[in-house]
């Protein structure tokens, strides 16, 4: 799955300060040397909104503390995967020090051993409980946000106010105006519930989403990746789509009416995390880590998550303005009880074939 203007300047004096205390790099016994810095970092990235705010909130202000540049790999992350887990199998350095991907991806790779124990972090320490991977030992990976796959519109569409269901997906009338991932990402497990079956047939009885999906199909929706979506809505493509809100959101903030809502069926809640793979030179695995760190900080989460629309997991972050109460920003137990969260290891297993059986239907 592939996932915003340029900010102020940071001063350096100000970002030296955040980065020493947030990031650990002054006080850190056998702290290597200035010569042992890489001169950069790779770090593997979604582009469009989320690149820019990665850059903006994480990558120029770890460059101001420490002078190492930050190179954003926008390689897709299923792309990416498997030349890692050759590099870490074949004793070869890999392609890249940090991959910011999706849980169940890093999970994948966790489970496959070729992922850093990042358990030594010091900005762990009083994060919210959602930056803990589900179903594994230590931190092989740290959560780093939520984020919710929402029904977003444009209001010109839906003059009498936003859709109630997903079935509107189904309604002749948007017949080509309609997008989703081009795997089924983040409606898989919605395309059950709006088929007309329940939470409790995921994943052991699909079958009303593979019908829902046959459906769908008759109206011809466009498939594509996150940066397509906000590129359809300006272009005034698309009428409807299951996105992630940044996509809709940062349309929004380029003039577009666009808005989106949590349909009666419920939307997909998930996180994206952050993990180093094994076999970096020591070194830079150190810098690697620092990076994480600091992506865990006050200031970093602040920033990042503000500029991406998304709830962090440093706690106590007050939301964007245009956020408050939003239903695709969680805070609160009473606001995830709305979603519609399937546990990662049941997606580490099941969400393969669901991404097989959508090309099945859509491509067929």
């Amino acid at each position: 799955m592939n996932k915003m203007n340029q900010i102020d300047s940071i001063k350096r004096r100000t970002a030296l300060k955040a980065g020493a205390a947030a990031a650990g790099m002054m006080a850190v016994p056998g702290l290597l040397q200035a010569n042992d810095k890489p001169k950069e970092l790779i770090v593997r990235a979604w582009g469009g909104a989320w690149g820019e705010a990665l850059k903006a909130g994480v990558a120029d202000p770890f460059t101001a503390a420490t002078g190492i540049k930050v190179r954003l790999d926008f390689t897709e992350d299923n792309e990416i995967k498997p030349k890692i887990w050759a590099a870490v199998d074949q004793g070869r350095i890999p392609p890249i020090h940090v991959n910011w991907d999706t849980s169940t991806n890093a999970t994948i790779s966790a489970l496959r051993g070729v992922t850093v124990d990042l358990s030594d972090l010091s900005n762990l320490e009083g994060l919210l409980p959602l930056a803990k991977p589900a179903g594994l030992e230590g931190y092989p990976l740290v959560n780093t946000y939520a984020y919710v796959y929402v029904c977003a519109y444009r209001s010109e569409a839906f003059p009498d106010g936003a859709p109630t269901s997903w079935n509107v997906l189904l309604d002749p009338k948007f017949k080509g105006r309609i997008a989703l991932y081009d795997d089924g990402i983040g409606f898989n497990p919605i395309s059950v519930i709006a088929g007309g079956g329940t939470f409790a047939d995921i994943p052991g009885n699909m079958e009303p989403g593979y019908e829902f999906y046959k459906k769908l199909k008759q109206n011809e929706p466009l498939l594509g990746e996150d940066s397509d979506f906000t590129t359809w809505f300006q272009k005034g493509e698309i009428d409807v789509a299951c996105t992630i809100s940044v996509n809709a959101r940062a349309a929004q903030q380029n003039g577009i009416d666009v808005k989106w809502t949590v349909p009666e069926e419920g939307c997909k809640v998930d996180t994206d995390g952050l993990w180093i793979p094994k076999g970096l030179p020591t070194n830079e695995e150190f810098w690697a880590k620092e990076f994480v760190n600091f992506a865990l900080s006050k200031e970093a989460q602040e920033k990042w998550c503000s500029m991406l629309g998304l709830p962090p997991v440093y706690p106590g972050i007050t939301p964007p303005e245009d956020l408050v109460g939003d239903p695709s920003y969680p805070t609160k137990a009473e606001d995830f009880a709305k979603l519609v969260s399937v546990p990662s290891p049941v997606l580490v297993e099941n969400q393969p074939i669901w991404f097989a059986k959508f090309n099945e239907i859509f491509q067929s």
